[in-house]
């Protein structure tokens, strides 16, 4: 988990007024944003998030206050001020689109996490997904110690960022239960049979085969005269670290006395490979002209082509089977989970993105409801969350830019790919 982000971001004060259950009907209601199944998020709540994203943003060298739409002029008084002194003055027009431009990124994001946070939220619930507040609240001291090893750090930061612990217990909670959702619909994909394995390794042999290697010694020089002068003293008896040592400009070879070991058909320049790969043992060969210069080699060793057998390709292929089957069911997973939130979500005009599903038919190519890992970050969007998701996890929310002050603790694993 990167705490870098998830101690950041927009605040979870206005948790209580996020969702409302049981209002009925389908539209979003005048005082709400959206709304996924019966829970309803209202804009009180949206305005809430935004500020606190918006500070966080500022702590990052964005706008000096929120944009303000729709006449954005606090924002462009701001943004005026900063303009260095002496400068061509930009036209109010100019800051005014760019303050609404970054209005459009805020709103983006905050949207992107009060509507995926509920997806996630009832996807639990659905499965029947639970997480303690025991659980989060070990979890949140465990990342908080990577992120802040001074409690007055940490205590630095909820004062300067906007953010507040039950933010952080929040984000920690949701990344508890994509943790449990994962491990959930994969947990039957393990059970793999001999069978499988003696299938996995008849139609992917290759996979388990060592191609030939051959062990040189190289000397390699810039011009031809200088190869053949090279290869005259090899004929008369000095060894190949001398003459590497004289002669080589290849420093890397050069400094092992001439040795390339391990080399395999297809990794050397073509009139090097060719001609290395018809050598015989113990012959000195060349000069060989290449792109790099000139090439005088002997083969020392050849390790023949080996195929491992299926016996010891088996705890390989049992691992490799298990991932495969994961993936796919995770997959499955997710076209289902897509599909069945996007319907369930409806926005108000003006707050329309990819997730909801009254977005344009253009918009649905773009962002975290459009397809790809669950919980991957987006091209051009922040992480979700802030912070590599468990490996395979439900999307999770988006978090907003998170504010400077948090010390980065180690990255967690990749989401799947």
């Amino acid at each position: 988990m990167n705490l870098f982000r998830l101690f950041g971001g927009v605040s979870l004060a206005a948790l209580c007024v996020v969702a409302v259950a049981g209002c009925g009907g389908d539209d979003v209601p005048s005082d709400a944003v959206a709304k996924v199944g019966d829970t309803v998020v209202t804009k009180q709540a949206f305005d809430r998030w935004y500020a606190s994203a918006a500070q966080g943003q500022r702590q990052q060298g964005g706008p000096p206050v929120a944009p303000d739409p729709p006449r954005y002029e606090k924002c462009v008084a701001a943004v005026k001020q900063q303009q260095p002194k002496g400068a061509d003055a930009p036209k109010d027009s100019d800051l005014k689109k760019q303050c609404k431009q970054g209005y459009e990124q805020l709103k983006q994001q905050v949207m992107q996490f009060l509507i995926q946070s509920q997806w996630v939220q009832q996807e639990a619930e659905q499965q029947g997904v639970k997480v303690s507040d025991a659980e989060v609240r070990r979890l949140f001291e465990d990342q908080k110690k990577q992120a802040f090893p001074k409690e007055k750090d940490y205590r630095k930061f909820l004062r300067t960022s906007g953010s507040s612990e039950q933010d952080i217990l929040f984000r920690v909670k949701l990344d508890a239960l994509q943790t449990k959702l994962t491990q959930k619909i994969q947990k039957d994909q393990g059970k793999v049979t001999d069978e499988d394995v003696e299938e996995y390794y008849e139609k992917s042999k290759e996979r388990f085969a060592q191609p030939e290697r051959r062990d040189l010694n190289v000397v390699l020089t810039k011009t031809k005269a200088k190869a053949e002068q090279a290869k005259k003293e090899l004929g008369t008896g000095a060894d190949f670290k001398a003459v590497s040592k004289q002669f080589s400009i290849d420093q890397a070879s050069k400094a092992q006395g001439g040795k390339l070991p391990g080399v395999t058909q297809g990794q050397q320049e073509k009139a090097l490979d060719d001609a290395v790969f018809k050598a015989e043992k113990g012959n000195v060969e060349g000069p060989v002209k290449t792109q790099f210069g000139w090439y005088v080699f002997e083969v020392t060793k050849v390790t023949p082509k080996q195929q491992q057998s299926l016996e010891q390709s088996k705890e390989t292929i049992r691992g490799l089977v298990k991932s495969e089957r994961e993936q796919k069911a995770l997959q499955d997973f997710i076209e289902d989970f897509r599909e069945e939130f996007k319907d369930k979500t409806k926005c108000r005009d003006g707050f329309v993105i990819a997730e909801c599903s009254n977005a344009p038919e253009e918009s649905t190519d773009t962002g975290p409801a459009s397809g790809g890992a669950p919980g991957a970050p987006q091209q051009g969007a922040p992480t979700p969350q802030g912070a590599p998701p468990p490996q395979g996890a439900a999307p999770p929310p988006q978090a907003a830019p998170a504010p400077q002050g948090a010390k980065p603790a180690p990255q967690a694993p990749p989401a799947a790919p």
